[in-house]
């Protein structure tokens, strides 16, 4: 935070993390309000805002190494800002539908998956490399603890004012984004060969993933992750209102649960030090991903399911925290927003896929089952794991550069 730089991106990142939050606990009690309790729609419309992170995000990966990251991240912002003044507006005049519902979300999905690898790629650029963990955990911090701030923040107004007041402050909280945006100094870009055409340059950081084991399998295991214990958002309405009996409120309190025990873990974590420390945190927190879920499935009253979230949050959070430090760390300047975007086009689409899959599951089957069978599934995949000797060693040792040599 010494650093003025970080610290704008900082506060930027948490504003738009906190929109993001809020706005998916508020379109997701929206849309089950407009379609009588159908998980399926809040399914889709989650899939809508997570899709554009496989179908654009490759172009933006290139954008991000093209030009000046901060001015990619600044135009992004106002997008999404835009977006949130057409979807309050429409939701104040009493025409909006759910097909509304899922063209919003598409536009907010596309310009966040265009603004993610920017940031990303911008922060080795505005702290040493020793002080690299430390960044990227306090920008976690902003991204899962704003599951938090943001949910936290609409709750008072979706229980007295309506939906329309909640994404008025969403928009609000893409105003200071953006302007915190402009406020960055430091400029940053990445590396394009101007011998190689525009398809050649874009597909650069696809192969230099799958050229490298380490970094093949680790964003693999993440891939697992994100499908298996990061799916949740389109099964939390359902269950808070069938299990729990909470309703939008209920939805609303397990996500900042889970946004509790996500800032909790990832400032813990930037304290780490030593890579042993974080290979042994790696696999334990991959347990823990797997474990917890199945806890909130078993949950018999709101007590249990929120002390289940925080675990949920803390366990995922830290997980995928050490995961893009050594993303970060493996990847060199200048193709790291195109690895950023290869990254985020597997953990997205996973992500986006798999809460298409429990909405529409989640119709005929019990949504506390779908939970607990994911989570026993990534319990058996983080064992599986061990099998492989890149992950094993990360495991046993942390990141070692020498094992981008080894297989997987």
């Amino acid at each position: 935070m010494a650093y003025s730089d970080f610290r704008t991106l900082w506060i930027g990142s948490l504003a738009a993390g906190a929109a993001s939050w809020a706005l998916i606990v508020a379109r997701g009690g929206l849309v089950y309000n407009l379609t009588d309790g159908s998980s399926l729609w809040v399914g889709l419309v989650t899939f809508a805002a997570m899709i554009p992170r496989v179908l654009v995000t490759p172009i933006t990966g290139y954008l991000a190494d093209r030009f000046d990251r901060r001015r990619v991240m600044a135009v992004m912002f106002a997008l999404n800002l835009a977006h949130n003044l057409v979807l309050a507006a429409v939701v104040m005049m009493g025409v909006v539908t759910v097909w509304h519902l899922v063209l919003l979300s598409f536009v907010n999905g596309s310009a966040r998956a265009a603004q993610m690898p920017a940031s990303q790629a911008l922060i080795p650029n505005l702290v040493p490399p020793s002080l690299l963990l430390n960044a990227i955990a306090l920008n976690q911090a902003t991204q899962n603890g704003s599951r938090l701030l943001g949910p936290l923040a609409i709750l008072p107004l979706l229980k007295f004012f309506g939906f329309d007041a909640a994404f008025l402050l969403c928009s609000g909280f893409y105003v200071i984004s953006l302007t915190q945006a402009l406020r960055v100094k430091t400029s940053s870009t990445g590396e394009i060969d101007p011998n190689q055409s525009f398809i050649n340059n874009m597909l650069e950081g696809l192969r230099y993933v799958y050229r490298t084991p380490i970094l093949r399998a680790i964003v693999l295991i993440a891939l697992f992750h994100c499908g298996l214990t990061m799916s949740f958002e389109s099964l939390l309405p359902v269950l808070s209102a069938q299990r729990l009996g909470a309703e939008e409120a209920g939805f609303s309190l397990l996500m900042m649960s889970v946004g509790a025990g996500a800032m909790i873990a990832v400032i813990s974590i930037a304290g780490v030090r030593t890579e042993a420390t974080k290979g042994k945190l790696f696999l334990k927190l991959g347990v823990l991903s797997g474990l917890t879920p199945a806890v909130l499935a078993l949950s018999s009253g709101m007590p249990m399911a929120v002390g289940a979230a925080v675990a949920m949050g803390a366990s995922q959070a830290g997980f995928m925290t050490l995961t893009h430090t050594m993303i970060q760390s493996i990847t060199p300047d200048g193709v790291r927003g195109r690895v950023g975007g290869v990254y985020s086009v597997h953990i997205g689409g996973m992500m986006a896929s798999a809460n298409l899959i429990n909405g529409g599951l989640a119709d005929s089957l019990d949504a506390a089952m779908l939970l607990l069978v994911a989570g026993v599934g990534f319990v058996i995949v983080m064992f599986a794991s061990w099998q492989g000797v890149t992950l094993r060693g990360i495991y046993r040792r942390g990141l070692q550069t020498s094992s981008s040599a080894s297989g997987d």
